[in-house]
C-alpha cells in the first residue's frame, strides 16, 4: 500500500528512519513517533459520506455490511450519526471510497 506523507520533506525523512529502522538502529516505539509526525492520518468520515460511498457503489447496508465484516445494524448507526466508524472501519471505507468496494473481494 502506498504511503500518504504530509509533504516532500517528511517523505524523505520517513523513509530514511524506515531504513534505519529494518536495519535495526531504531526502535519501533521511535518510528511509530515518526509515523504520526509524517504521515496523513485517515480523515473521519461524516454519516451523509458514508451513505454516498454505499450509495456510489449501488449496495444495500447488509451488503455493505458483509463487505465491511460490521453488522448492517452498524451501518445503519454510522449513516444516521449514532456511531462513528475508526480504524480499520475507518480505513475500510476510505478505501472503498477511493477504489471501490471491489478492492475489498477476496
Amino acid at each position: 500500500m502506498t504511503k500518504k506523507y504530509k509533504n516532500d520533506a517528511m517523505a524523505a525523512i520517513y523513509e530514511t528512519v524506515e531504513a534505519l529502522q529494518k536495519v535495526g538502529v531504531i526502535d519501533k516505539k521511535t518510528m511509530r513517533h515518526f509515523d504520526d509526525a509524517c504521515l496523513i492520518p485517515v480523515r473521519p468520515l461524516s454519516p451523509l459520506q458514508i451513505k454516498k460511498i454505499r450509495e456510489k457503489e449501488h449496495v444495500s447496508q447488509s451488503v455493505f455490511a458483509h463487505y465491511l465484516n460490521v453488522t448492517s445494524s452498524l451501518i445503519s448507526k454510522w449513516e444516521r450519526g449514532e456511531k462513528k466508524p475508526s480504524g480499520p472501519s475507518l480505513k475500510l471505507l476510505s478505501i472503498v471510497e477511493k477504489n471501490g468496494i471491489s478492492t475489498l473481494e477476496v
